[in-house]
């Protein structure tokens, strides 16, 4: 049974992301672990937050949905939870894909007004009412419940309306337009590496500048959620577009592509760089798309897209379906996307920007659970 926690956490694990371009929702950690009428189990669990996601998953009928954890630091030390989970949870605080904050305060409440997200919780906000009014916007809080078959997110405010994909704040947008840097030299999120010359300096983690979560505000002033120190502007973010994997309909996959940073999508790319489809793919789709099939980068202001095939790759203008507007890239060819442009690398198999799809277009997505131990689901099973 451990082997399997083990390996569920390891799936928890791969959806998790303090990247703002990518994250979807944000959770308290501390606060979903404990609710124990979603399975029945200990005081605290790890494997709740897989539940709370998968719930998201559905809630938003998407695949592979990422969520952004706020860690209160006392969690990392919790004696309801077993050794195994909190070596986890340290990892991943020291890999920076959950935040560890010293005291929650209201810095998930801040992340999700920052980045435009919905908030998975059952905690009363009225106390952020007056200076944070979108609470009460139908669908940013939302609540998980048990259900029939596992549990349900419901809407604090509203009839349970799917989270629209917003914007940053205004402030979001001018932080988020910055790299920071913190003057612990092993912060895993705002860190330039820390000294190279210092033990196990090659085995630790930092947050790419693209990817850095959003600072806290402290008197106005930027601020390492972790260390309480005050941030310094390291110079102008990369730019970014975060696009979607469409297949027969259905959102497989998000991801990003940044300044100076191509990225190469296929049906299994070398070196496993890149987005790799195959086990989504049809056999005659895997027959056409190439391991590596096209590549796209951001050129200053411009998204491009280079065949890189064997067979061609296809650009829908305006996400046309008529064929006869179809234009195909030869190899090497490229070409820029408009804003609603779709790249086609086989029928039903698209590359488009994320916003395009209001719907991920699947009712019953890859769950984290699947190799959860029977009793950490029995509930659901009676």
């Amino acid at each position: 049974m451990r082997f399997e926690v083990s390996k569920v956490l390891d799936a928890i694990e791969a959806r998790l992301t303090t990247d703002p371009a990518l994250a979807r929702a944000v959770v308290d950690l501390a606060e979903v672990v404990r609710y124990a009428d979603l399975d029945g189990g200990r005081p605290a669990s790890m494997l709740r937050l897989g539940l709370v996601i998968d719930a998201y998953g559905r809630h938003v009928a998407e695949e592979n949905v990422p969520v952004y954890a706020v860690v209160p630091r006392g969690l990392l030390s919790d004696a309801d939870l077993t050794s195994n989970e909190r070596m986890v949870v340290r990892r991943w605080a020291d890999d920076g894909i959950v935040e560890v904050v010293p005291q929650l305060d209201d810095r998930v409440i801040e992340v999700a007004e920052l980045l435009g997200l919905p908030v998975l919780t059952r905690v009363r906000a009225e106390q952020f009412r007056d200076r944070r009014p979108w609470v009460d916007e139908p669908g940013r809080l939302l609540a998980a419940v048990p259900g029939a078959g596992g549990p349900v997110l419901v809407a604090r405010v509203g009839r349970g309306e799917v989270p629209a994909v917003r914007d940053p704040s205004p402030m979001g947008a001018k932080l988020l337009a910055r790299v920071w840097r913190c003057s612990e030299l092993n912060c895993s999120s705002y860190g330039a590496g820390g000294d190279a010359d210092s033990p196990f300096a090659d085995m630790r983690t930092f947050t790419s500048p693209v990817a850095q979560p959003p600072p806290t505000l402290r008197a106005g002033a930027p601020t390492c959620p972790r260390h309480g120190t005050r941030l310094t502007d390291a110079g102008a973010r990369p730019a970014v577009e975060v696009l979607s994997v469409r297949i027969d309909g259905v959102i497989r996959q998000r991801f990003v592509v940044s300044a100076g940073k191509p990225v190469v999508v296929g049906r299994a790319p070398e070196g496993g760089a890149g987005i790799m489809l195959g086990q989504w793919l049809s056999e005659d789709a895997r027959k056409w798309i190439s391991r590596g099939h096209v590549r796209l980068a951001l050129e200053g202001a411009d998204l491009t897209a280079t065949d890189v095939s064997t067979n061609g790759t296809g650009v829908r203008p305006g996400g046309s379906t008529d064929d006869d507007e179809r234009v195909t890239l030869a190899r090497d060819e490229t070409r820029v996307l408009g804003p609603e442009d779709v790249v086609e690398l086989y029928a039903n198999v698209n590359v488009g920007r994320s916003r395009m799809w209001a719907t991920g277009g699947v009712s019953q997505p890859a769950s984290v659970m699947a190799e959860a131990p029977t009793m950490a689901i029995r509930k659901f099973e009676r």
